[in-house]
């Protein structure tokens, strides 16, 4: 029995008496006596109500008594790793938003950039996924203006330019069959840029 309940009937309060004394819903007080310990705001107005102190609430009253425990067990505490939850139709759509701009680097960065920020998804994959395209915007015009540089004739300048779309273009689906397969990226860096 919760020290709430027990506090309540000693002072013969019903729960809806002790919820129109308190200000509290019926609900709240339900929840307490049920087992969930009461806090702040909640803690000190059920104390007030009640005219007892703050910790009369949190401290069960044992009388103490000599027991001999002759197999004691020890519980180990439990763990629990709460993993982030995610989105992976948006990690996909992130991943897949590159491909509109693919052809032009210096700005393929931007869609799933935009995407990342109004969703507020911000996770490592999808910041991996975003430095990548990153890289790719530097290294694609670096290589096409040492073709240019070079001046290995118009011909060069085309076929660089159709080469690196489609190995953005390829980085970008290989990614997302990865992302779709095995919840991981094919592709990717040791670090990250954002």
């Amino acid at each position: 029995m919760s020290e709430l309940k027990k506090i309540r009937e000693k002072q013969n309060l019903t729960q809806e008496e002790l919820a129109e004394k308190s200000g509290l819903s019926v609900r709240t007080i339900q929840r307490i006596e049920a087992g969930t310990l009461p806090k702040g705001y909640t803690l000190r107005t059920l104390a007030s109500s009640l005219e007892v102190s703050e910790t009369d609430l949190l401290t069960p009253i044992i009388p103490i008594k000599e027991s001999v425990v002759e197999n004691p067990i020890i519980e180990e505490p439990i763990s629990i790793v709460e993993e982030p939850i995610e989105n992976w139709t948006l990690i996909k759509i992130i991943n897949l938003s590159s491909l509109p701009l693919c052809w032009f680097p210096i700005a393929n960065f931007l869609p799933p950039l935009l995407i990342m920020l109004i969703s507020k998804q911000k996770s490592p994959l999808v910041k991996q996924i975003i430095s990548l395209q990153i890289i790719l915007a530097v290294v694609a015009p670096i290589i096409f203006m040492l073709v240019v540089i070079l001046k290995l004739g118009k011909t060069s300048v085309i076929v660089t330019m159709i080469a690196l779309t489609l190995v953005n273009v390829f980085v970008i689906l290989r990614n997302a069959y990865q992302l779709d397969q095995k919840r991981g990226m094919y592709y990717k860096l040791n670090f990250n840029l954002l």
